[in-house]
């Protein structure tokens, strides 16, 4: 029986999908499980990439979105890492640093480990550079809105007060003045 992977299945099934990173006749990928999606990395090694997704996701951890979207974060610093060494060598030495920090290297702690681990080094410039990287390729990527109910801009529509912004079903009722139907 021939199996049709149609539109919604597959964007379903990639988004959920878990993350590996595996080495590839010398280069780092970060693939699905389910093989729907797959980045090849340029800059990090393999242990590089494996902290910063589990460490991404640790950030801004969001059981509704699949690896695919951290794994975008990691792409993301690659190809910065790529273009300036500096950036490289901070993100190096900080994967370095977590492993050094609890004598363990920081993949096998616990959870609850790595989370500690990296709250001792919040203040550092590699777990800033990391957490702002995180923040912007997660909440500005329009794929992830729906996850969380936002429908996008709307200041190209006129604003939010003719578009039901109480649609979200999780925002207090406003008075009917606030957001009057809008003009048929």
């Amino acid at each position: 029986m021939k199996r049709v992977l149609d539109r919604r299945l597959f964007l379903r099934t990639a988004a959920s999908a878990t993350a590996t990173v595996i080495t590839a006749g010398g280069a780092v990928v970060i693939a699905a499980s389910n093989g729907a999606w797959a980045m090849t990395l340029s800059t990090f090694d393999a242990t590089t990439a494996r902290v910063l997704l589990v460490m991404t996701r640790h950030l801004y951890p969001h059981d509704m979105l699949g690896d695919v979207y951290y794994a975008e974060v990691v792409e993301s610093l690659d190809k910065k890492a790529k273009a300036d060494p500096g950036l490289a060598k901070t993100i190096r030495e900080g994967v370095a640093g977590l492993d050094r920090a609890t004598g363990v290297p920081w993949l096998q702690l616990s959870p609850g480990g790595q989370v500690e681990a990296l709250k001792a080094i919040e203040t550092s410039p590699f777990f800033q550079t990391v957490r702002g990287e995180t923040v912007v390729g997660l909440y500005n990527n329009k794929l992830v809105w729906h996850h969380f109910g936002y429908q996008g801009s709307s200041a190209e529509f006129g604003g939010y007060l003719h578009r039901g912004f109480q649609d979200a079903g999780w925002t207090m009722q406003p008075d009917a003045e606030a957001s009057p139907p809008s003009p048929a």
